[in-house]
């Protein structure tokens, strides 16, 4: 007998930046994507989202594949510039028209969205007011949470304000490596301490605006592999590496604090953005947790001539050797099944009094396999690692995990933001010439899931 409730949600996940394309049709306004992306050398082989998967013509077809794979919960994005192209009170009807024709055939077809409000498509008139980093965002994004609050409101339920503020802040703000590809800390921290700001507000907007609202963060997190729990310098750096990618927001959001570390290695870039009511902390219904692989920490690297690995490294004053080992997907991240199992069993122990429903709102892993001479791709590698993931969700389960739900990413092969088309996440193969999709077998395997409400017992 499954461990996975009669009510468990087994989903698929996208981004509109990712998969939607037509970025200059019916009044889209500019995104830091659509800037950085063309930035020379900031993408691979000079990649854009302009076309993407096309899902803006297509997505009757994309919706018809997931009704017969027997998908029934979508989360999607919308496109913050589509809809607010300058992100200010400046309506665009068309882009509202688009997400009304989407949802309701989502609808029509029996799968219910999940809406996503931000997953990293700025508007670039924002960026060039000050970006994450300023204040400048925080108004308009609650404005826009409350506008599809009131529009969206009588279909949709369930929303996230933003996707991976993490990345949001860190890689495009602290590590230049996303949009819009900024190098400054103090810039990352400010922007990672307004996420939580705007959490806060688009939440407070949508549960004003929407009836039974089913309101949450989604963040993606991992958790340290130790080679050596003896060595004082790999616990520090790892208790480091918890709190800035980890407890930076569980707490904020939970609890409406910070860690007492977020403190002590951001000191004033962090205290000197912090006003009065930021914190405040809203009800929230679930929590989603993005999970692709464990992080490893190592031992300390010495020598002048080593470079110092990453924003940890960094914080900590020393260098650290953190090279994943073992097996690895395409994007070269580990493979550590037991990770997502962890994590939802610590949450619920260490947050017992505050922690809603977890989902696992993103879990997948990218292998570069196509089509053979017969048309089908055999992604086995691919069916592994997610049978391994959803039997360590299972295990967590019967450890005590409040568990709601699976969103397997990504339903599509798409734009892998600075990667571009190089790296393929998805269950349904996308040729970019053609826009033809093919299902992979691990989309065929993923149906057997969803239809038996979990894996078969030898997978366990």
């Amino acid at each position: 007998m499954s461990s996975f409730g009669k009510d468990f949600i087994w989903g698929a996940a996208t981004a509109a930046y990712q998969i939607e394309g037509a970025y200059n049709l019916d009044g889209r306004g500019m995104s830091i994507w659509d800037t950085f992306s063309r930035i020379p050398g900031k993408v691979a082989n000079g990649d854009t989202g302009d076309i993407a998967c096309d899902f803006y013509h297509l997505y009757p077809k994309d919706i018809s594949m997931m009704q017969e794979l027997g998908i029934k919960h979508f989360r999607m994005s919308l496109a913050w510039s589509r809809m607010f192209p300058d992100g200010d009170g400046n309506r665009n009807q068309k882009g509202f028209d688009f997400y009304d024709r989407v949802i309701d055939a989502l609808l029509e077809a029996g799968i219910e969205p999940n809406v996503t409000l931000y997953h990293w498509d700025l508007p670039q008139a924002l960026q060039d007011r000050g970006g994450w980093p300023t204040r400048a965002v925080l108004d308009p994004f609650e404005d826009y949470a409350r506008a599809v609050g009131e529009h969206f409101g009588d279909r949709v339920k369930r929303f996230a304000p933003i996707n991976e503020p993490w990345c949001v802040s860190w890689l495009g703000y602290g590590l230049g490596i996303h949009a819009p590809g900024e190098t400054d800390y103090s810039q990352a921290i400010a922007a990672a301490h307004h996420t939580v700001v705007a959490h806060n507000r688009a939440t407070r907007a949508l549960h004003e605006t929407v009836a039974n609202a089913l309101v949450g963060p989604v963040l993606n997190q991992t958790m340290p592999d130790v080679d050596d729990i003896t060595d004082p310098f790999q616990m520090n750096a790892a208790r480091v590496l918890d709190m800035y990618q980890n407890t930076f927001w569980m707490n904020a959001i939970l609890k409406g604090e910070y860690p007492e570390t977020a403190f002590e290695f951001y000191g004033d870039r962090l205290t000197s953005v912090i006003q009065e009511g930021d914190l405040e902390v809203q009800p929230i219904e679930w929590l989603g947790i993005n999970f692709y692989s464990n992080a490893r920490i190592g031992h300390q690297i010495t020598g002048q001539s080593q470079m110092k690995q990453g924003v940890v490294a960094n914080l900590i004053g020393a260098s650290i050797e953190s090279t994943p080992q073992g097996p690895l997907t395409d994007m070269g991240w580990p493979i550590t099944p037991q990770g997502i199992g962890d994590l939802l069993v610590r949450w619920t122990r260490e947050y017992p009094d505050v922690l809603p429903q977890l989902f696992i709102s993103e879990n997948g892993c990218a292998y570069p396999d196509g089509p053979d001479a017969d048309g089908l791709v055999n992604d086995t590698r691919r069916i592994d690692y997610l049978s391994s993931h959803i039997a360590s969700v299972e295990r967590a389960i019967e450890r005590g995990a409040n568990v709601g739900g699976y969103y397997e990413w990504s339903l599509l092969d798409n734009y892998e933001w600075s990667y571009g088309y190089e790296k393929r996440f998805g269950m349904v193969h996308v040729d970019y010439e053609t826009q033809v999709r093919t299902p992979k077998e691990s989309a065929r395997w993923y149906s057997d899931v969803i239809r038996q409400n979990g894996l078969p017992k030898v997978a366990r």
